[in-house]
């Protein structure tokens, strides 16, 4: 039984009267209204990060000539402005939206798996700490872009790009796992009367873009794992003096990054196409051939 005398919220739930409490109701937490709101302050957290790199980027080019950064340091800089912009701001920030909206859009109760939920977004402050921490490693952090070919990546890289490979890993748990989610819940919750067809432009967005991301995230872990194999186990994938192929890491790696374009772009087309019919007061037009498109 509740204790009459707890102070209460303005929802009747109970306010924490401990740090734990207050710090454990985010850490354990199962609402899709707050997972959606850590992903969106996690991503705003990264930009701030790899807004800062840019700034170092951009100081560096004021003039010719060497002026702030040794030339290694500067190729970390890109490489991990890069990532941290891709896998650290872009995607967080259209997941925490996604999170915030879908039940919201499709009348549902909740996400499909709140645990799952809780646990995709657990996964991302730590990989992208592991990410950003490869540049205080010893030998510097991964410097060969942030599309990793091979052989910079494999034969030339850094020891610190071992932890690189292992943070991309949690990444894609992360994703992949949001991507179920995602599925699930657009289509097992939707309200009682919306089809397919009825469903917001946001969401149909998001329904691609989830069987997007379970097509190419495994693709992008086995091809970091063949470049970890490559590294340390005599593997030669990429390793043309072995027998094997750069290009091949090429093809390996669009087959993810083509399509990661699309996970980034298709999100914001979606919320343009809510916004602008919405605050324009006209029903969106040609709702049936966007879809399809």
């Amino acid at each position: 039984m509740s204790d009459p005398h707890q102070a209460t919220d303005e929802l009747g739930y109970p306010i924490a009267s401990n740090l734990w409490q207050r710090v454990s109701r985010w850490i354990f937490t199962t609402n899709h209204k707050d997972i959606g709101t850590m992903y969106l302050v996690t991503s705003l957290l990264m930009f701030f990060v790899g807004g800062a790199m840019a700034l170092m980027i951009r100081a560096e080019l004021v003039a010719p000539g060497r002026l702030f950064f040794d030339p290694n340091f500067y190729n970390q800089l890109i490489t991990m402005h890069g990532l941290v912009m891709v896998f650290g701001v872009a995607m967080p920030a259209f997941v925490g939206l996604a999170n915030w909206q879908i039940p919201l859009m499709i009348g549902a109760p909740d996400m499909a798996l709140p645990r799952l939920n809780n646990w995709s977004f657990w996964l991302l402050p730590f990989a992208v700490i592991l990410l950003s921490s490869t540049m205080l490693m010893s030998g510097g952090g991964p410097n060969f872009g942030w599309t990793f070919y091979a052989p910079l990546s494999t034969k030339f890289a850094p020891p610190s790009t071992d932890f690189f490979i292992f943070a991309i890993h949690m990444l894609g748990m992360s994703s992949i796992m949001g991507a179920i989610n995602v599925i699930a819940t657009i289509l097992n919750l939707r309200a009682p009367g919306m089809t397919l067809m009825k469903m917001p432009i946001f969401i149909w967005t998001w329904l691609i873009t989830a069987f997007l991301l379970l097509a190419i995230m495994p693709v992008l872990a086995a091809t970091v794992t063949m470049m970890l194999t490559d590294r340390h186990f005599g593997t030669s994938f990429f390793a043309a003096a072995g027998g094997g192929d750069p290009v091949l890491f090429q093809h390996l790696f669009w087959f993810f990054g083509h399509p990661e374009v699309y996970v980034l772009i298709l999100p914001a087309f979606g919320v343009i196409s809510e916004v602008i019919p919405t605050f324009a007061r006209k029903k969106i037009f040609g709702y049936d051939f966007m879809v399809y498109a």
